[in-house]
């Protein structure tokens, strides 16, 4: 409850009025016509945010079942100008990050069946979290209430644009959607449809805002906008988080960026570490939960290694990917010999969230020598110890500060859908007010409900 409380101190107080700064402070040049239709946007979000407080669960899942039967209904559409996306992403040279912005048949499906997911579960709006009765005969309660109005910025990846709606409306919040241009038609239908849905179920369709432009000075003005959205949420790399945190206005909730580390311990199931490191690294490798740096205990290096570099090539030519590229030492490069794409580990290395078919690899001498490397350099996303020593295995969870952290686990489950959330908005990796893969519960607040028969104070 301490960490709800502390988000709440910093949001900055509702008014019925919703204006942005810019509109009252002097100005040298005219407002542009971005800025007077974001100013708008804001204005018609925050006037749907107080009907979406009031609905009921079942209205509000009425309207994410026909989101999910038009991503299905509509897949076509959405295929056609996702192909648009992908065409502009080649010509650009986007590279790995293709595979996050692609959209499939499957991956439609997958959206589809998240937003049913979504549906049933439990409404987290107006549930009591604790009531007590005062001497004086008050009855005070906390309630859960929506935050208001979220402003949601993210790069090429056209499903959150899907996940984030959802969500918001079913912990009873209007969105406003800034996506990024590499992913802008695939956005812009998915939007429609979405706000498309609502309607057709009765719902204010303006409860979802899809900022329809790829210019960053739309994206500043968002950031700068003093009142009418309550809280920003930045989807992507850490450049863009960085971006929106020294940037915002608004209070911010971060997310995303990663240095993913795996530490194989000397008291290791050798193959269950292979598989691990594996499917931690390849799986998909655009996302934030990606391995990037492995770390092995030097007595179960020379062992454990030269498998990883069998299992690492034999997965690559199975499915078709590409080979894995280990950034290491000549120590360690002389163990995965015959490997076959192997550089010279930077110190940059170790504090890079690669988000492609690229590692560091070093060996440590101890658990502690791990647990140091990790503090120095972990952005506090995820973080894995595969050990059969049940008391290192406790001495990394206990250690390790981080959002989630994983013994004997691929660090790719960190995600909202595997952690029974129906979805995420994102995986928080600060302290204040939600930590790790967030949703419903993570996108309200609270109210103090006070029920007398008359009081007054002496």
């Amino acid at each position: 409850m301490a960490r709800i409380v502390a988000r709440i101190v910093v949001h900055p107080p509702r008014r019925t009025t919703i204006r942005a700064t810019a509109k009252h402070e002097p100005q040298s040049e005219p407002q542009s016509e971005n800025f007077m239709n974001l100013e708008s946007q804001i204005q018609r979000a925050n006037l749907a945010a107080r009907k979406l407080a009031m609905l009921s669960a079942e209205e509000k899942n009425k309207a994410l079942k026909r989101i999910s039967e038009l991503v299905l209904a509509e897949r076509d559409l959405i295929l056609a100008e996702n192909a648009k996306d992908m065409e502009e992403g080649e010509k650009n040279n986007l590279g790995s990050k293709l595979d996050r912005l692609l959209l499939t048949e499957d991956r439609l499906r997958g959206i589809s069946d998240d937003t049913l997911n979504v549906a049933s579960l439990p409404d987290s709006v107006g549930q009591v979290i604790d009531e007590t009765e005062r001497p004086n005969g008050l009855k005070i309660s906390r309630v859960r209430v929506p935050i208001g109005v979220i402003g949601i910025i993210y790069e090429a990846r056209p499903n959150v644009t899907v996940d984030a709606a959802v969500l918001c409306l079913k912990s009873g919040n209007a969105v406003i959607l800034k996506g990024g241009s590499d992913a802008i038609n695939s956005n812009r239908i998915l939007a429609k449809l979405i706000r498309q849905a609502l309607e057709e179920t009765g719902l204010d369709p303006e409860a979802v805002q899809f900022i329809d432009s790829t210019d960053r000075e739309t994206t500043v003005e968002l950031l700068k906008t003093k009142e009418g959205i309550d809280c920003i949420i930045p989807r992507g790399g850490k450049g863009l988080i960085d971006f929106v945190k020294e940037t915002s206005s608004i209070p911010v909730i971060e997310t995303g960026a990663s240095v993913v580390h795996v530490y194989v311990d000397k008291a290791v199931d050798i193959q269950k570490a292979v598989d691990i490191t594996v499917n931690a690294k390849t799986r998909r490798v655009s996302i934030c939960n990606t391995l990037d740096v492995l770390l092995v205990h030097k007595d179960i290096a020379s062992e454990f290694l030269p498998q990883l570099a069998d299992a690492l090539t034999k997965r690559a030519e199975e499915e078709g990917q590409e080979l894995v590229e280990i950034h290491a030492d000549e120590q360690i490069q002389n163990l995965l010999n015959p490997y076959s794409l192997i550089l010279n580990a930077a110190d940059k290395d170790f504090d890079t969230e690669f988000l492609d078919y690229k590692m560091s690899i070093k060996t440590v001498g101890s658990l502690d020598e791990a647990l140091d490397h990790i503090a120095e350099h972990s952005l506090k996303h995820s973080e894995s110890i595969v050990t059969e020593d049940k008391e290192a295995a406790e001495k990394f969870l206990k250690s390790v500060d981080a959002a989630c952290v994983y013994h004997n686990a691929s660090t790719q489950f960190s995600d909202g859908a595997q952690f029974g959330l129906g979805a995420e908005i994102g995986i928080s990796t600060q302290k204040l007010h939600v930590r790790g893969p967030f949703a419903l519960e993570g996108l309200t607040t609270f109210k103090w409900v006070i029920r007398g028969d008359g009081q007054v104070r002496d």
